[in-house]
């Protein structure tokens, strides 16, 4: 086994969390609820990230200002904010409603934690979520109680929100975890997002799900170094040395 591997770094919804496009169709409720003229394609393409910086990307787009995605936490449009704002609110209802009624697992997730701890390699999640929406799914999940996380990272612990594709919830992990070296580090994720946090990181390993709610024609374009179906296949993975 890979033994230079310290630290796994998750992604939720769509990855570990039964997503169903239940992120997305939230959001996308908020927005034509409050007149935003996007489709629910837009949506799920910026998926993974800071979700008021979503609905300020996408105010933005509207108006004519065409931001890189790349760039995504670099060029903010600051006179998005106040809109933005209202947006996540009603967003943030919707979603709460939606895991207290629908949190579960991705098959095979509690497994493959299970085995990544038994064979001593901490466990990190990232997400696109604030603390009130984080909370929750940790709550229903139980992951931290039952030691099987041993950091969960939301984007009210990194300066400004800044979440991905800004590499600082992956270095916020590392630094809660004393992991010094990106290289012992690997990434798992199903968006655009995941990838390029990944990337910017500078991770040893940035993994793709297939299972996740955006398809790989999607997030594939990406800078990735690898491919599986699920996190239940990501023991096997490890084993077979391919992560260099």
């Amino acid at each position: 086994m890979n033994n230079n591997i310290k630290l796994a770094v998750f992604d939720l919804a769509g990855t570990i969390v039964q997503d169903n496009n239940g992120v997305r169709d939230c959001l996308y409720k908020a927005a034509t609820e409050y007149g935003l003229n996007v489709t629910k394609d837009e949506i799920s393409t910026h998926m993974g990230t800071n979700k008021i910086h979503l609905y300020q990307f996408l105010i933005a787009r509207t108006k004519g200002n065409y931001i890189d995605f790349k760039n995504f936490e670099v060029d903010i449009d600051d006179s998005t904010h106040d809109e933005a704002i209202k947006l996540y609110q009603k967003y943030t209802e919707y979603m709460i409603s939606y895991y207290n009624e629908n949190c579960q697992e991705i098959e095979g997730a509690t497994e493959t934690l299970k085995w990544l701890k038994e064979n001593g390699i901490k466990v990190a999640t990232g997400t696109g979520f604030h603390k009130d929406i984080n909370n929750v799914i940790m709550e229903k999940l139980g992951w931290i109680n039952s030691g099987l996380i041993d950091y969960a990272v939301d984007l009210d612990m990194v300066p400004e929100g800044k979440g991905r594709p800004a590499p600082f919830m992956i270095f916020k992990a590392m630094e809660a975890l004393n992991v010094q070296n990106v290289r012992q580090v690997i990434k798992i994720g199903d968006t655009p997002a995941d990838m390029l946090e990944g990337y910017n990181a500078g991770c040893k390993a940035v993994i793709g799900v297939t299972q996740g709610s955006t398809p790989i024609q999607v997030w594939g374009k990406y800078r990735h170094t690898h491919v599986i179906e699920t996190v239940k296949e990501l023991p096997e993975l490890i084993l077979s040395g391919k992560i260099v």
